[in-house]
């Protein structure tokens, strides 16, 4: 594809809710029986990795975890699987650290429907990309799972540079690592208040929703091409 408006020269992706989205399924479920239902689990999740998180059901003494969940790998361990208890999880002993760390893998995380056309949409045009996460874990083995390991430039994530969006320094990070101006990229991500701040730096930025799949078939390239970097 060619390139329609010059003045962007990179894109930034968000990783969850935008590129990629969990999808708890029955494998998720082993050795619990019947006791709760898959979609009773979405459902939970869903609302564990929302913008707003479970930070109503951590003790007081937690809270500063969550604050740092996305920079600190330990503190996100814990304030998750206090919240994942206190949310009903835990059917049986181990039950919540076994959905936590299933969280965590590569084959719990399934591209948008657009996801790899989007990206490759990009690649083709000429334009770098970088992927900017608020995350406390590597999601480069998510990408490779996928075949899309070799569309991305570079991954700036929150717990490697001790800093979370909308903190204006990820975004300028990004675009230093993939050689271009904050001025000269567009951020596409499914959250307005973080990865909108993309915008205090000079970028443009396309907010897409963070639905099922199935509602949110072709939001990316939409996105793309709203903004004039596809045909």
């Amino acid at each position: 594809m060619e390139t329609r408006n010059v003045s962007i020269r990179g894109v930034l992706f968000d990783f969850s809710g935008t590129l990629f989205r969990l999808k708890p399924d029955e494998s998720w479920l082993d050795g619990a029986g019947d006791d709760l239902a898959v979609a009773e689990v979405a459902e939970l999740v869903a609302k564990l990795i929302a913008p707003a998180g479970p930070s109503t059901n951590l003790p007081p003494e937690l809270r500063d975890d969550w604050e740092r969940r996305d920079l600190d790998p330990v503190a996100h361990r814990t304030a998750y699987i206090t919240a994942m208890r206190a949310s009903g999880m835990e059917i049986r002993p181990g039950m919540t650290e076994r959905l936590y760390e299933r969280f965590m893998t590569p084959e719990s995380w399934f591209p948008y429907p657009d996801t790899v056309s989007a990206l490759r949409a990009v690649r083709d045009a000429g334009l770098p990309v970088a992927v900017v996460s608020n995350i406390a874990w590597d999601i480069r083995p998510t990408f490779e799972l996928h075949g899309a390991a070799d569309l991305v430039d570079e991954y700036v994530l929150s717990f490697e540079e001790g800093a979370v969006k909308p903190d204006p320094r990820l975004f300028t990070i990004a675009c230093e690592r993939i050689g271009i101006r904050p001025a000269d990229a567009l951020m596409i991500g499914d959250s307005e208040e973080a990865d909108g701040g993309a915008v205090a730096v000079g970028s443009r930025f396309e907010h897409v929703p963070g639905l099922d799949p199935s509602e949110r078939p072709d939001a990316l390239v939409k996105a793309l091409a709203k903004r004039g970097v596809l045909v």
